[in-house]
């Protein structure tokens, strides 16, 4: 990003500051939290990061040109949530990084009870292009669940369930072991509403025990221990890249077909 009279928007600069990803930027802009030269933003302003007064819930934010990115792979342990302060003082994400020399946000969330992966960084495009809904981005669960498991709910689990009104996403699910009263599945999710997995398995009469998180799209958790921290790898950023490239190629040729199918029965 270079200084200029090109304006910017403004969920972007937040971004790009380490505040928040790109959506939680535009929670904030929403709710009033973000102004630009005192004036209250709305969602679609601009602004010139390097010329304007931009401040988020009253405090001024800068960028400074060529900052390091970081790409944080964080195994995130069970009772702390996925933001970087809480007012309530509940246990956060923010302490388990407290060293690294930059700010950086959460890459999507993994509720209070749930575990494993969970990425961080302060560049807001690669947020983006993870935790976009459009993109499908698939993420990979170790899910405990009490009782045992039946076909019809295993087979609902992977068609769908509906949950708060609307139906999810097909999943691909398998199970992993299976016991008397206690079934050990993998669920892989190109969706990510909040608590979808819990609500999938109370929707159809289970009750998560443990959820973990361990890979999302070609990079797995590993070995990497609970509360623990690295840096991504060159070569696992590369595999991301050329993930996303073709994950995109397949959501472009599913859109062209589904129009297709749209006008032809329009036609009919």
């Amino acid at each position: 990003m270079e200084k200029g009279n090109e304006k910017i928007r403004l969920q972007k600069i937040i971004a790009d500051a380490g505040i928040a990803s790109r959506r939680k930027a535009e929670e904030l802009i929403d709710r009033g939290a973000v102004t630009v030269n005192g004036r209250k933003a709305m969602l679609g302003d601009k602004a010139d990061p390097f010329s304007d007064k931009i401040t988020v819930a009253g405090r001024e934010i800068t960028l400074r040109k060529n900052a390091k990115k970081y790409y944080i792979m964080l195994h995130k342990p069970r009772g702390f949530i996925t933001t970087m302060n809480d007012e309530g003082g509940r246990k956060c994400v923010a302490e388990l990084v407290e060293d690294i020399p930059a700010r950086i946000f959460p890459v999507g969330r993994l509720d209070r009870e749930s575990e494993g992966m969970l990425l961080m960084t302060n560049d807001g495009d690669f947020a983006n292009m993870i935790s976009h809904p459009s993109t499908h981005f698939p993420k990979t669960y170790r899910v405990t669940v009490h009782p045992a498991i039946t076909d019809d709910q295993l087979t609902r689990l992977t068609t769908g369930v509906v949950i708060e009104g609307r139906m999810s996403m097909p999943a691909s699910v398998r199970v992993v072991t299976a016991e008397k009263d206690r079934t050990v599945l993998e669920i892989v999710l190109e969706e990510g509403r909040n608590r979808q997995i819990r609500k999938m398995c109370e929707a159809i009469g289970l009750e998560t025990a443990r959820l973990k998180r361990i890979a999302i799209g070609p990079i797995k958790l590993g070995m990497l221990q609970p509360g623990k921290w690295r840096e991504l790898k060159p070569e696992e950023m590369k595999s991301i890249s050329a993930y996303q490239k073709k994950l995109k190629a397949k959501n472009d040729t599913q859109r062209r077909q589904e129009t297709v199918q749209n006008r032809k029965k329009k036609e009919r």
